[in-house]
């Protein structure tokens, strides 16, 4: 079993990005160029860019923006060269955070995370001191509402997931990251469709907070997803299902 259900995370993180669709769009042609740089415009010959077309592909980006984004990554188009940056960080309550980030400057990136997490309660961490607690995985949210769990706990296995689980009204399919877009595709094939989907750092393990400190920790993550040059952001926060954010 997976151990820990994303949903309400990503739940949060939906709804944050979908209020930001622009910005979102931007981060998802950084990742496009950078795929397409390290593994050239393939997509069936380059996981990594076939996975993010995936998410490009669920952010209904047009279709002249992903091809712009991989001429640009393959050198077929003039395109700024993007560094990739990880940092691990504290939030409220011991919290642990994995920041990805996508930038042409890395002073200027480092300045804007540590002064992000210095005005919510955050700071940074050593390498290695919250790495360590997380994997990478696939994992891809259904409403549990309607469906036939059978039907997708077969579909799913058949085309290679680890393990289907349904709590709080959700199924939740796990995948390794190399299967992600095999189950994925054979899944929407199936007539399965997703209400999200990501390749993401999962926590081996949860914290769990008051509702005061788990509201202040969501702030945290959304400041940090705001800026420009995170493309992504990682905790190990258990989010109850009940949980509502207040401004």
């Amino acid at each position: 079993m997976s151990g820990h259900s994303k949903w309400h995370t990503i739940k949060h993180k939906k709804g944050a990005l979908d209020a930001k669709r622009g910005k979102l769009f931007t981060k998802i042609i950084k990742e496009i160029t950078v795929a397409a740089r390290m593994g050239g415009g393939d997509p069936e010959a380059n996981p990594r860019l076939r996975t993010v077309l995936l998410k490009a592909k669920s952010a209904n980006m047009p279709k002249d923006n992903i091809e712009r984004a991989i001429k640009k990554g393959t050198g077929d188009m003039d395109g700024v060269d993007y560094v990739e940056l990880q940092y691990e960080a504290y939030a409220a309550g011991g919290v642990g955070l994995l920041i990805d980030a996508l930038t042409e400057n890395k002073n200027r990136t480092a300045a804007d995370v540590r002064s992000i997490l210095n005005k919510n309660g955050g700071q940074l961490a050593a390498t290695g001191a919250v790495s360590y607690q997380f994997n990478r995985k696939g994992t891809i949210v259904y409403s549990a509402e309607g469906i036939d769990f059978d039907a997708l706990f077969e579909a799913a296995l058949e085309a290679g997931a680890d393990d289907v689980a349904e709590e709080g009204g959700m199924v939740e399919v796990i995948t390794d990251p190399s299967a992600f877009g095999d189950v994925l595709e054979a899944l929407q094939a199936a007539g399965f469709t997703e209400e999200a989907s990501e390749v993401a750092m999962v926590p081996d393990n949860t914290v769990e907070l008051d509702a005061e400190k788990t509201g202040k920790v969501l702030k945290l993550i959304e400041k940090l997803e705001d800026c420009d040059d995170v493309q992504s952001v990682a905790s190990n926060l258990d989010v109850p299902e009940d949980f509502e954010m207040t401004e």
